[in-house]
């Protein structure tokens, strides 16, 4: 029998394509592992995402106590949470929900306010009920639905000018009733915001050149002084408080994103760009040619003379005002709420010749519009100065139309209108 002879050299050969095969195969098999293990921990991020963006559409829904963290209860199984905290950033809700599915975390955080839905349908004035008409001049433009007192509305004249329309109103007029009303909670939250606590970690050293960027998944940032703030030439963006006791000062290289401004007064100079929320208790002065982003607000809240001095009520009388200037642009909101019980025959809100506002003003008192509203406005009553004479309950040369405004706007919180997404935070 004859025998075959094999050179080492080939079985060594034969045994690297072996161990080559045999690595080859274990590598395949750790890889289907691993993308199989990828997929499951790919799977439960997914879930985790959806169960926090579950937890913002619970919260639009449902009723959640301010400063507060909720957890929700959603048959969730035993490895997953759902909690969700409720706060204000100016005058809006801000909502966070935090959602865990075992050792996988994630939160979302958003801005919330009220949105009108019927989109054909959206108001765009509500003149509260004084038993007076509504008295259009000139080339003023009403469009939307209107809801006005039963006295309704009539063609006037000032100094010479007529009415220039072919109808009153270009849309549809309803009686209006109940006067549309923030929430309570909001308002409290708004009279106490200028005593905001805050601790040393939250401070931040104010100098004029700073730049801070903080995210609203972090603690607040907190630039404080008793005297007066002038912001200038800083870049300020996020979750950042700026509180002054007497007054502060915007000037116009002042870049301001998504911060929120609190003081007595507040001024905010010609030219200046910017995205932010304005609260005061006495008056907020815009100057020219500003142009502030969605979702900004100007916010006034005047509270009810509560200090006494030999027995007489403290500046019963004080012109509390937010004044906008001429060729101003605002996204978002301009808010005036008296909770006083004095009235008079000021303007609360005086908005100036070719500025536009492309969202709402609410004034439970006076407004006084040369400029247009893109949008809604919610009033108790407005006022026209003309050569020295003051009109009441008329409007002059000025438009009010709601179909100019982004049917995805979202606004302000008021109780009847149904809660939305106004942004998603950082």
């Amino acid at each position: 029998m004859a025998f075959l002879k094999i050179k080492a050299g080939a079985l060594q050969f034969t045994l690297f394509i072996a161990v080559v095969v045999a690595l080859l195969l274990f590598a395949f098999i750790l890889f289907v592992q691993t993308h199989k293990k990828f997929n499951i921990q790919t799977n439960y991020v997914i879930e985790t995402a959806n169960l926090a963006q579950m937890g913002i559409e619970y919260a639009l829904l449902n009723a959640i106590k301010a400063n507060d963290t909720t957890t929700v209860d959603l048959n969730q199984k035993d490895y997953e949470t759902l909690k969700i905290h409720k706060s204000y950033w100016g005058v809006f809700e801000k909502l966070m929900s935090v959602a865990s599915i075992k050792n996988n975390s994630f939160k979302k955080v958003s801005l919330v306010g009220g949105q009108q839905l019927d989109f054909s349908n959206r108001t765009c004035l509500f003149l509260k009920e004084t038993n007076r008409p509504l008295i259009v001049v000139g080339s003023t433009h009403i469009e939307g639905v209107a809801q006005l007192s039963e006295s309704g509305i009539k063609p006037g004249t000032i100094a010479g000018h007529s009415y220039y329309g072919n109808q009153l109103i270009y849309g549809s007029v309803r009686l209006s009733r109940v006067y549309p009303s923030l929430p309570d909670e909001l308002l409290n939250q708004l009279k106490s915001i200028n005593t905001i606590n805050f601790t040393d970690t939250e401070l931040i050293a104010y100098k004029h050149g700073i730049k801070v960027k903080n995210s609203f998944l972090s603690p607040r940032k907190v630039i404080f002084d008793s005297s007066d703030i002038r912001l200038t030439n800083v870049t300020l963006t996020g979750n950042i408080i700026i509180q002054s006791n007497t007054k502060i000062i915007v000037e116009n290289n002042a870049l301001l994103n998504d911060v929120l401004l609190i003081a007595p007064s507040i001024v905010i100079k010609d030219r200046v760009k910017g995205k932010f929320q304005a609260i005061a208790s006495k008056t907020i002065i815009v100057d020219n040619e500003v142009e502030l982003k969605y979702p900004s607000a100007l916010v006034l809240i005047k509270k009810r003379y509560e200090n006494y001095t030999n027995n007489k009520i403290n500046n019963p009388t004080e012109n509390n005002q937010i004044h906008i200037g001429s060729n101003t642009t605002i996204h978002g909101v301009v808010l005036f709420n008296d909770m006083s019980v004095a009235t008079n025959h000021n303007s609360q809100v005086l908005i100036d010749k070719n500025s536009v506002i492309h969202g709402e003003v609410y004034c439970n008192r006076n407004i006084e519009l040369k400029g247009r509203v893109y949008g809604t406005v919610y009033t108790a009553n407005f006022l026209t100065r003309n050569a020295g004479s003051v009109y009441q309950n008329h409007l002059f040369n000025t438009e009010i139309n709601v179909n100019k405004l982004s049917e995805f706007y979202v606004g302000l919180p008021l109780v009847l209108n149904p809660k939305s997404v106004v942004k998603w935070l950082y």
